[in-house]
């Protein structure tokens, strides 16, 4: 099996990571930072929004299972497109919507994504999603992996991302995983 990689963020990278990880031919899911000039970033300065880096997933998938159409897809329902550096109660440039492309090939579909949105009327506000070019990926601190499944009942999970889960079941019920750690549905 050969993997392709796609860096996306929409928001916290924790909800990102919670909606990823659940796609059947998503391989691997790393919450890190990206898109900014800052040669450390860690948690503290990026939420500094002094770094330039915003919250980001590497996504690592089987496109012979997934297509990164369908991950953009995924991309754009799991959160608000239109916001500029906000998501919900998350507000500064780490939070910003972004599309870091890896080659030309991402880099059209993802614009071409954009503007099949755009003309749909699907939001009342045009899409403010970056799209970019992949330069490094730095991953997050250890504790940041798999935040979502370690906690469960902390409010942000149950407030912000248990609605996003449960939307991805609502919306894509065909490319989810079987396996009971990635099907588990908020409750």
């Amino acid at each position: 099996m050969k993997t392709k990689t796609a860096y996306f963020g929409g928001g916290c990278f924790w909800c990102t990571e919670a909606v990823f990880r659940r796609l059947r031919g998503v391989c691997s899911v790393t919450p890190g930072y990206a898109g900014g000039t800052s040669e450390r970033p860690d948690y503290r300065s990026v939420t500094t929004g002094k770094t330039g880096h915003a919250e980001t997933v590497r996504v690592e998938y089987d496109p012979g299972i997934i297509s990164y159409s369908t991950l953009l897809d995924v991309f754009f329902t799991a959160h608000d497109p239109t916001t500029l550096n906000r998501q919900g109660a998350d507000a500064g440039s780490q939070y910003r919507s972004i599309v870091l492309y890896t080659g030309n090939a991402q880099k059209a579909e993802a614009e071409d994504a954009i503007r099949k949105i755009n003309d749909s009327g699907k939001y009342p506000d045009p899409v403010v999603t970056q799209v970019v070019p992949f330069t490094v990926f730095f991953p997050a601190e250890a504790y940041h992996l798999g935040y979502y499944e370690k906690n469960r009942e902390a409010p942000y999970c149950r407030i912000v991302i248990d609605p996003k889960i449960t939307g991805l079941y609502e919306t894509f019920p065909d490319i989810l995983k079987n396996d009971r750690s990635s099907r588990s549905r908020p409750v």
